[in-house]
C-alpha cells in the first residue's frame, strides 16, 4: 500500500499556493503583479498611422553628405559645390591627386550609382536600395514608436505593421483629452537632431533671402522654436546628427529651468569637438525635427561628447524629447489616417459580459461533473478552479495582457481543464466493470488515459503557437491564454487529481461505494480484493 501523502499531491499543492498568491492582486487590485487589461477591456485610443517612406531616402542623402563632407576634412580632400538634390548628391573634386582617395572611400558605400566625369560626381541610390529604405522606414518607424511608447510608460501598447505600408497604434489606459495628445505628439516627434553651422558671412540678410538664393549657397533657412518669424542662415550639410547620440535626459539648468543632455558616441564626440575647436567665435545651431532650438557661440573647444539642448521646455516637454530622442529618430514622417477612441464604458459592458459567461460556464460544468462524477467530479471541479488561478497568476506575472479574445480562451480553458479529467474518470470506470480494485483500476485509468490527454493537449498546444506566432493583435491574446489553459490543465488533471486519489485511496477503499466517488448512476461495482 502506497503511503497517502505523495510528490503529485505536495506539487498540485505548491502550484494552488501560486496561483492563489499571484492571481490575489488581479482580483482584489491590491499591490502585486497583475494581468494588464487591453484596449477593448479599460478603453483607450486606437490610431491607424501612415509613413511618408519617400521621405527616408532623402535623409539617406542627407547623412551621406554630412559623411562625406567630414571624411573630406579628416583627409584634407577639397570638394566643392557639396549639394543634395531631390533624388541625388552631387559634388566637385578641385584636386585630382585626391580622386583615388575619393573613389575607395564611396566604393566602401553600399547601394550607390556614382557617375563622375572631369571630376564632377553625382551619386544616386539604386532601385533595390530605394525599396530597402522604404521598407526599413517602416519597420524602423515600429521599433521607433514601441519604444518611445514604452517609456512613455504606457501598460503595454501594441504598434504592428497592418498591411504593406500602414501601421497600427492601440494604446490602452489613454482616458483624458491631454494624455491622448501628449501621446499623439511624442508618437509623431521626428526626433531628428542635428548640429548646423551657422553661415556667419551671409546670415545678417536672411531676413530678406529666398530658399532659392539660399539653397544656391548650400544654405538653408530655419525658424527659431520659440519664435517663428527669426530665422537663422545654417550650412545645409549638417556637422553631425542624431545617428551619433548614445543618451538623452531631461534636466534643469542653474536657473532651474528645464533642459536636455545628450551624449554623443566617440565618433560623434571627435566630430563635435574637432569643429568646436577650429570655430572658436562662430555660432553653432542645435537644430530638431527642422526648428532651431538655440545657436550659442563657440568660446572653446568642447570636449567630451556632450552637450545640451535649451528651448523653454515644459517638464513634460523636456521629458518627451528626450524620450524621442533615446528612441531614436523616426526615419521617415507619419501622418494620421485614422483616430479612434475606446470609451471605459465599453470596456466595462465588454468585462460584465464576458464575467457572466466564465461564470455561467463554469456553475454549468461544476454541476455537471457532480452530477454525473460524484465525488470525482468535486475533485475534477477543484483541479479547475486551480487552472483557472494558474492561468490568471501566469499572465500577471509576466503582466500579460488581457483582451476579450482573451477572456474567450480563459472561457474554454473551464472546459477544457475538465475534459482531462472526464476521459480519466471513465477509464477508472472502466476499470471497475472489468472487476479491478480502486488502486489498480486508478492507476490503469491514468496510464491508458494519459497518453489521449497528451496527444490531444499537444495538438491543441501547437495550433496555439502557430496562432501566436502568425496571428496579430487579439488573436495573440487568445493564443496566450489557451497555451497557458493547455500547460495548466496537463499540471491540474493529471498530477493534481492523481496526487488527490493516491492520498484519498485507503479511505475510497474502505468505503466501497464507487458510484458516490465515481458515478450519480447506482452502478454496483464489486470490489476486488
Amino acid at each position: 500500500m502506497k503511503k497517502p501523502f505523495n510528490s503529485k499531491l505536495f506539487f498540485f499543492i505548491l502550484a494552488t499556493l501560486f496561483g492563489v498568491i499571484l492571481s490575489l492582486p488581479t482580483f482584489l487590485q491590491t499591490q502585486g503583479p497583475k494581468i494588464i487589461l487591453g484596449l477593448d477591456l479599460q478603453g483607450g485610443l486606437n490610431l491607424l498611422l501612415g509613413v511618408k517612406s519617400e521621405e527616408a531616402i532623402k535623409v539617406r542623402y542627407a547623412t551621406l553628405a554630412s559623411a562625406l563632407n567630414h571624411y573630406s576634412i579628416e583627409e584634407q580632400i577639397l570638394l566643392d559645390k557639396l549639394v543634395v538634390g531631390e533624388d541625388n548628391l552631387s559634388f566637385e573634386l578641385l584636386d585630382s591627386n585626391e580622386k583615388s582617395k575619393i573613389d575607395k572611400y564611396l566604393s566602401q558605400q553600399e547601394g550607390l550609382e556614382i557617375v563622375e566625369k572631369d571630376l564632377q560626381y553625382t551619386l544616386a541610390l539604386s532601385a533595390n536600395e530605394k525599396i530597402n529604405l522604404e521598407n526599413f522606414a517602416i519597420e524602423q518607424a515600429i521599433g521607433n514608436i514601441r519604444n518611445r511608447l514604452d517609456q512613455f510608460g504606457l501598460s503595454e501598447p501594441s504598434v504592428i505593421k497592418q498591411g504593406s505600408d500602414t501601421i497600427l497604434v492601440q494604446l490602452p489606459g489613454i482616458k483624458t483629452q491631454e494624455e491622448e495628445q501628449r501621446a499623439l505628439d511624442l508618437i509623431s516627434k521626428g526626433g531628428h537632431l542635428q548640429m548646423m553651422a551657422v553661415d556667419e558671412a551671409r546670415n545678417a540678410r536672411v531676413a530678406t533671402m529666398s530658399e532659392r538664393e539660399a539653397q544656391s549657397y548650400g544654405d538653408v533657412i530655419l525658424p527659431f522654436i520659440n519664435n517663428p518669424q527669426q530665422t537663422i542662415l545654417l550650412k545645409a550639410i549638417p556637422i553631425l546628427d542624431g545617428s551619433m547620440l548614445t543618451d538623452a535626459r531631461a534636466a534643469y539648468d542653474n536657473n532651474g529651468q528645464p533642459i536636455i543632455n545628450f551624449t554623443l558616441n566617440s565618433q560623434g564626440g571627435k566630430i563635435f569637438a574637432d569643429f568646436s575647436g577650429k570655430n572658436v567665435g562662430n555660432r553653432m545651431a542645435v537644430v530638431l525635427d527642422g526648428k532651431v532650438y538655440s545657436a550659442p557661440v563657440i568660446r572653446e573647444r568642447i570636449g567630451g561628447g556632450s552637450g545640451q539642448i535649451s528651448g523653454g521646455f515644459s517638464v513634460s516637454e523636456a521629458s518627451d524629447i528626450a524620450i524621442a530622442l533615446r528612441s531614436g529618430a523616426l526615419p521617415a514622417p507619419i501622418f494620421l489616417l485614422e483616430k479612434r477612441s475606446v470609451g471605459p464604458s465599453l470596456g466595462a459592458d465588454s468585462i460584465r459580459a464576458s464575467l457572466i459567461a466564465l461564470i455561467s460556464g463554469a456553475v454549468l460544468v461544476i454541476l455537471f461533473m457532480v452530477f454525473y462524477y460524484g465525488i470525482a467530479g468535486v475533485i475534477a471541479n477543484l483541479a479547475m478552479v486551480v487552472n483557472i488561478l494558474l492561468v490568471v497568476a501566469v499572465m500577471a506575472l509576466f503582466g500579460a495582457t488581457l483582451t476579450l479574445p482573451g477572456m474567450a480562451g480563459i472561457i474554454l480553458t473551464v472546459g477544457m481543464a475538465v475534459d482531462a479529467n472526464v476521459i480519466i474518470n471513465e477509464r477508472i470506470r472502466e476499470g471497475f466493470r472489468a472487476g479491478e480494485n480502486f488502486i489498480k483500476s486508478m492507476e490503469n485509468g491514468y496510464m491508458n488515459a494519459s497518453r489521449a490527454i497528451f496527444d490531444s493537449n499537444l495538438t491543441s498546444l501547437i495550433a496555439a503557437v502557430l496562432l501566436y506566432v502568425f496571428g496579430t493583435g487579439a488573436i495573440k491574446g487568445f493564443a496566450i491564454t489557451m497555451s497557458i489553459g493547455i500547460i495548466a490543465s496537463v499540471i491540474t488533471a493529471i498530477v493534481g487529481t492523481h496526487g488527490i486519489f493516491r492520498f484519498l485511496q485507503n479511505s475510497i477503499m474502505k468505503s466501497g461505494n464507487y458510484a458516490l466517488w465515481f458515478g450519480y448512476k447506482q452502478q454496483v461495482y464489486k470490489r476486488k480484493l
